[in-house]
């Protein structure tokens, strides 16, 4: 891999601007490995509970069991972990067709959700299809101000306009495919308040992908009823192979579980299959491979804003995501940004990625996701819509190492593209 001298000295440059990001990065890491370590001691972890179980999957201790350790290190009542969710979309759809019902109102009060739920809410999509519109499910929003911070006026407003109606609050802790700042688990608690204080009877329901152990504490240790995620994403460590989690009170998760098989059956089954260690041991991994990723992102932003992009965060501010944007002004930046990614990539980096029409999505994307884990966004990836202002979205990084070595592959990518 060939990497000129420019970028090269770059990133000896940011190793003593980083440092303090990195050693808080650190203490965050440990904190939460001690979590994790704790719920694994207090359940007692024991091999059998990796035994594979096949057909309904009745008594299966070691699910049952990892279904408690999630609730502990979420700080929720209860948790429903299984890899029979497919993705963070999954997650999301079993949850909210679990809580919402005809004539309910769904109010997401961070704007737009990401662009694979606007089929699920019925926002886009052809009628008939399954939407929670065509159940009669109502939908609003309320964008961030202009800050980036909750808009407590506009939020009262809805609520005032669907007294009665306004089942869910739903608020997605990470910026998506918008470029906007990433929500903190203490700002989520001001929304949790503010909710209680106004509208009671109504669940707030996290979309807590790309989010989990950035902090010492998640969504639900803050009052959230049903915080969602993805186990290619953060909290499956790099280790797990599919699957999803809702976590949350006991009610919420108990009719996500419905939603998810059967009423009457709910968390009771479902075959694992050979699916428990990875799992158990994605969760153990997960706090030290989150630092990974996000002493990766400090260090792309560094770079890149060096080179004169516009990134978001920067490079010496906290995050509360793994995601780093990279805005980079065209579509041949932005190519040129994820196929530097895809050349430093353990697989497929012979592969070129080129924009196409993903499923779910309303404008062209290109990927980069040289990933063991198909579609694995703790790997190191990067992906973005072919629309102004070409923002590159890059996540993850299993080792830090091979999370650089990526930065410096696109960075080098971009200013070859430059050149041309």
């Amino acid at each position: 891999m060939q990497i000129s001298d420019s970028i090269i000295r770059l990133a000896e440059q940011a190793k003593t601007a980083l440092a303090p990001h990195f050693a808080r990065i650190d203490r965050i890491a440990f904190a939460n490995t001690a979590k994790v370590l704790d719920a694994f001691r207090e359940h007692r972890v024991a091999a059998n509970n990796f035994d594979s179980t096949s057909g309904y999957g009745y008594d299966d201790k070691g699910r049952e069991v990892l279904d408690r350790i999630w609730a502990d290190v979420m700080g929720a009542e209860a948790a429903l972990v299984r890899q029979q969710i497919v993705s963070g979309t999954h997650a999301l759809t079993v949850g909210l067709f679990g809580l919402l019902r005809p004539g309910d109102v769904m109010l997401s009060v961070a704007g737009k959700p990401y662009d694979t739920l606007e089929e699920v809410i019925g926002i886009t999509g052809t009628p008939g299809d399954g939407s929670l519109r065509d159940f009669g499910v109502g939908y609003d929003t309320v964008e961030l101000t202009p800050e980036g911070s909750f808009d407590w006026a506009g939020i009262e407003a809805k609520m005032r306009q669907y007294a009665g109606h306004l089942k869910m609050v739903f608020v997605q802790r990470s910026k998506g495919y918008l470029n906007r700042r990433t929500l903190s688990v203490e700002e989520i608690g001001g929304l949790v308040a503010f909710v209680r204080a106004h509208s009671p009877d109504s669940f707030v329901v996290v979309d807590n992908c790309y989010g989990e152990f950035t902090e010492e504490r998640e969504p639900c240790a803050v009052g959230a009823d049903l915080v969602i995620g993805s186990l290619i994403k953060n909290p499956g460590g790099g280790m797990a192979e599919t699957g999803g989690y809702l976590a949350g009170s006991r009610r919420a998760v108990e009719l996500a579980s419905y939603r998810l098989t059967s009423p009457g059956t709910g968390a009771e089954v479902g075959a694992t299959m050979g699916q428990n260690k990875p799992m158990y041991k994605g969760l153990f991994y997960a706090p030290h491979t989150v630092a990974q990723a996000l002493k990766t992102a400090h260090l792309a932003a560094y770079i890149f804003d060096a080179l004169g992009f516009r990134v978001e965060p920067a490079w010496n501010e906290p995050r509360y995501d793994i995601i780093q944007t990279v805005i980079t002004g065209s579509a041949e930046g932005l190519c040129a940004f994820c196929r530097g990614i895809q050349s430093a990539s353990p697989v497929d980096s012979h592969v070129t990625p080129e924009p196409w029409a993903m499923p779910g999505y309303a404008d062209q994307v290109i990927m980069a996701a040289g990933a063991f884990v198909q579609g694995s966004s703790i790997e190191m990836s990067a992906d973005g819509p072919l629309r102004p202002p070409y923002t590159a979205f890059f996540q993850g990084g299993l080792t830090y190492e091979s999370g650089k070595l990526g930065i410096l592959a696109a960075a080098d990518a971009m200013l070859r593209a430059q050149k041309k």
